[in-house]
């Protein structure tokens, strides 16, 4: 079975932290953390949650701020991995952290990890959201110092959202452009097939 936790330096040392916390405090913990984990742009603990955690754990703020990236990080990859709670805990004793603080991991991972993978499939990884497109093709036949002109264009209007706003994009393309568009398409679909 290949790792998913790569034993780097960083590691060795949050798991010497951990490896310190008494084993209630850090259920209690990695709970919290898995609850918040799905919320993005939103930190796990308030400042003020963090130094009253610097006092509790008997840890400074480096060291409690590796502890928890390292424990977010852990359970991301859990994710990403589709791990099982037994594997979790063979992989997480490979990296020495303490068989108790292993069965917390993996019986957290059992218990809320089929939730968290349903909330994160929900989050968009992308910014933006293409949510529509229309489009309009306009031929200007004449012009004051041309009387036959047949200048094809097209607009393209992509409506693009992110989860807090709209916008409209407009796109005004020349009959070459649009041709240009139009191969590239019907190559890409070509390749695809």
């Amino acid at each position: 079975m290949t790792s998913i936790i790569k034993e780097t330096q960083s590691i060795k040392d949050a798991v010497a932290f951990i490896n310190t916390i008494d084993v209630n405090k850090f259920s209690r913990l990695l709970s919290r953390i898995i609850q918040k984990l799905h919320v993005k742009g939103e930190r796990t603990f308030s400042e003020e949650e963090e130094q009253k955690l610097q006092a509790a754990l008997s840890l400074d703020k480096n060291a409690l701020d590796l502890v928890l990236e390292t424990a977010a990080f852990i359970l991301e990859q859990a994710v990403y991995h589709s791990i099982k709670p037994a594997a979790l805990l063979q992989q997480l004793e490979q990296i020495h952290l303490n068989p108790d603080k292993a069965e917390v991991f993996s019986q957290s991972w059992a218990s809320a990890g089929p939730e968290l993978v349903e909330k994160l499939k929900r989050n968009t990884f992308a910014p933006k959201k293409l949510d529509f497109v229309s489009w309009q093709l306009n031929l200007q036949m004449a012009q004051s110092s041309q009387a036959r002109l047949k200048s094809p264009s097209a607009v393209l209007q992509l409506g693009v959202r992110n989860e807090d706003s709209e916008a409209l994009l407009f796109l005004i393309s020349s009959h070459k452009s649009v041709l240009s568009i139009y191969y590239l398409h019907k190559q890409l679909m070509y390749k695809n097939k």
